[in-house]
């Protein structure tokens, strides 16, 4: 693939090439472009060239470490959608790849439908704009220190710009929507994910600590988010601005 096109794109970046010819095709099916690459080199410079919209990314390459190029491409493309896909299935791998920056987990071998189910998902809410007359009115959100633009997905704190990933942007909003009151983990993981899927409550847990940190690193001496013992997570904001 040399050029863009209307349908979303996916790189994959394996070093197998029959399972990444199989996966090309699996997605074809599904109406997605994609682009496979062998190595950590050709994928660092063709996601430059590409600019895709997720990346499937195995753990293990002949050249490179996955979880380090996950970590330097959610710093580079903070919207950029990635999935994990490895061999190595044991959960603190799974931890670990979340807290550096994937969107999602997939050990193999996977389920071709479950594959497809959470990158629909995952490309689904990078594309779809909230709605402006969804619950908490308006395409903005404001409080005191912190704004939150749900059509440019952006988010301000202090007017310093928090990079943060699709379902930390759910997670932030979600929350954001009903200030002071506990949402449970399995509320949350209905607002950041569509379709049956559903991811395991310490995935929330990761989502959230890695979004939390992110507001505290933004807007120091601030918590916007506690932990409700028992419940979940309630968003504590200073005030709601005009």
């Amino acid at each position: 693939m040399t050029a863009r096109t209307t349908r979303a794109l996916v790189m994959i970046v394996d070093d197998d090439a029959e399972l990444s010819a199989m996966v090309a095709e699996l997605l074809a099916r599904e109406g997605w472009d994609s682009h496979a690459v062998l190595t950590g080199g050709d994928a660092e410079r063709d996601l430059a060239r590409l600019r895709p919209d997720a990346v499937l990314l195995d753990l293990m390459l002949p050249d490179a470490n996955g979880l380090d190029l996950c970590r330097r491409w959610r710093a580079a493309q903070p919207a950029l959608g990635i999935v994990m896909l490895t061999a190595r299935g044991d959960p603190l791998d799974r931890v670990l790849g979340l807290e550096i920056g994937a969107d999602d987990y997939l050990p193999k071998p996977f389920e071709p439908r479950e594959l497809v189910a959470r990158l629909r998902a995952l490309l689904r809410r990078q594309g779809a704009p909230h709605p402006a007359g969804a619950a908490g009115g308006g395409a903005m959100l404001r409080y005191a220190g912190l704004s939150i633009d749900l059509l440019q997905r952006e988010v301000r704190a202090y007017d310093r710009v928090v990079a943060l990933t699709s379902i930390e942007f759910k997670l932030l909003v979600a929350l954001a929507r009903a200030p002071g009151q506990a949402l449970s983990r399995e509320q949350l993981c209905e607002q950041v994910q569509s379709g049956t899927y559903r991811p395991q409550e310490r995935t929330v847990d990761v989502q959230v600590a890695r979004l939390r940190r992110k507001l505290r690193d933004a807007s120091p001496g601030q918590e916007w988010i506690d932990t409700v013992r028992g419940e979940g997570y309630v968003f504590v904001p200073r005030g709601r601005e005009d």
